[in-house]
Protein backbone atom coordinates (compact mmCIF):
# COMPACT_ATOMS: atom_id res chain seq x y z
CA UNK A 1 0.00 0.00 0.00
CA UNK A 2 0.90 3.46 -0.79
CA UNK A 3 1.84 6.23 1.90
CA UNK A 4 -0.87 8.44 2.66
CA UNK A 5 -0.66 11.99 1.54
CA UNK A 6 -1.04 14.48 4.57
CA UNK A 7 -2.10 18.08 3.66
CA UNK A 8 -0.92 20.79 5.74
CA UNK A 9 -2.68 22.31 8.72
CA UNK A 10 -3.25 25.62 7.01
CA UNK A 11 -4.12 25.09 2.83
CA UNK A 12 -6.10 26.96 0.69
CA UNK A 13 -9.69 25.71 -0.04
CA UNK A 14 -12.38 26.59 -2.63
CA UNK A 15 -16.08 25.88 -1.82
CA UNK A 16 -18.72 26.11 -4.37
CA UNK A 17 -22.55 24.71 -4.52
CA UNK A 18 -23.88 22.26 -6.24
CA UNK A 19 -27.44 20.89 -7.21
CA UNK A 20 -27.98 16.73 -6.92
CA UNK A 21 -30.69 14.91 -6.73
CA UNK A 22 -32.95 18.20 -6.15
CA UNK A 23 -30.87 19.11 -3.52
CA UNK A 24 -27.97 22.02 -3.50
CA UNK A 25 -24.99 20.90 -1.70
CA UNK A 26 -22.02 23.13 -0.61
CA UNK A 27 -18.77 21.53 -1.23
CA UNK A 28 -15.19 22.75 -0.40
CA UNK A 29 -11.76 21.31 -2.05
CA UNK A 30 -8.49 22.00 -0.80
CA UNK A 31 -5.55 20.76 -2.86
CA UNK A 32 -2.06 19.31 -2.39
CA UNK A 33 0.98 21.60 -3.12
CA UNK A 34 1.09 20.45 -6.25
CA UNK A 35 -1.98 21.34 -6.85
CA UNK A 36 -4.04 18.42 -7.00
CA UNK A 37 -6.97 18.05 -5.38
CA UNK A 38 -6.55 15.92 -2.10
CA UNK A 39 -9.29 16.89 0.04
CA UNK A 40 -13.33 17.23 -0.70
CA UNK A 41 -15.77 18.17 2.03
CA UNK A 42 -19.66 17.96 0.89
CA UNK A 43 -22.65 19.56 2.96
CA UNK A 44 -26.43 19.00 2.55
CA UNK A 45 -28.68 22.52 4.13
CA UNK A 46 -30.68 20.49 6.02
CA UNK A 47 -28.25 19.24 8.89
CA UNK A 48 -28.95 15.48 9.74
CA UNK A 49 -30.62 14.73 6.86
CA UNK A 50 -29.42 11.18 5.27
CA UNK A 51 -28.96 13.00 1.77
CA UNK A 52 -26.09 15.06 3.84
CA UNK A 53 -24.93 11.92 6.17
CA UNK A 54 -24.74 9.84 2.87
CA UNK A 55 -22.55 12.87 1.02
CA UNK A 56 -20.32 13.88 4.06
CA UNK A 57 -19.81 9.74 4.32
CA UNK A 58 -18.70 9.67 0.45
CA UNK A 59 -16.56 12.61 0.24
CA UNK A 60 -14.78 11.57 3.42
CA UNK A 61 -13.84 7.95 1.68
CA UNK A 62 -12.85 10.22 -1.07
CA UNK A 63 -10.89 12.04 0.43
CA UNK A 64 -9.02 9.20 1.79
CA UNK A 65 -8.86 7.77 -1.54
CA UNK A 66 -7.43 11.01 -2.99
CA UNK A 67 -4.55 10.91 -0.06
CA UNK A 68 -3.81 7.54 -1.33
CA UNK A 69 -2.72 8.11 -4.50
CA UNK A 70 -5.96 7.21 -6.33
CA UNK A 71 -6.46 9.56 -9.21
CA UNK A 72 -9.40 11.87 -9.46
CA UNK A 73 -10.48 10.21 -12.63
CA UNK A 74 -10.52 6.82 -10.89
CA UNK A 75 -12.78 7.95 -8.90
CA UNK A 76 -15.12 9.87 -11.35
CA UNK A 77 -15.20 6.66 -13.51
CA UNK A 78 -16.50 4.49 -10.68
CA UNK A 79 -18.99 7.03 -9.30
CA UNK A 80 -22.88 6.46 -10.98
CA UNK A 81 -24.24 7.93 -13.83
CA UNK A 82 -27.26 8.10 -15.59
CA UNK A 83 -28.02 7.34 -19.30
CA UNK A 84 -26.68 10.76 -20.64
CA UNK A 85 -23.19 10.00 -18.50
CA UNK A 86 -24.37 12.87 -15.92
CA UNK A 87 -23.33 11.79 -11.92
CA UNK A 88 -26.55 10.56 -10.41
CA UNK A 89 -25.08 11.85 -6.80
CA UNK A 90 -23.39 14.56 -4.74
CA UNK A 91 -19.84 13.32 -4.62
CA UNK A 92 -19.91 13.24 -8.66
CA UNK A 93 -21.41 16.05 -9.21
CA UNK A 94 -19.16 17.61 -7.47
CA UNK A 95 -15.99 15.94 -8.83
CA UNK A 96 -17.48 16.45 -12.27
CA UNK A 97 -17.51 20.68 -11.49
CA UNK A 98 -13.78 20.56 -10.11
CA UNK A 99 -12.89 18.92 -13.15
CA UNK A 100 -14.86 21.25 -15.75
CA UNK A 101 -13.13 24.33 -14.03
CA UNK A 102 -9.57 23.06 -14.49
CA UNK A 103 -10.34 23.09 -18.35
Amino acid sequence: MSERCRLSNRRASETFEIESQRLVFTATVSRGADGSVQEIFLQNHKAGSMAGVNAQDAAVVCSIALQYGVPLAVIRRALMRDAQGRASGPLGTALDMIVERER
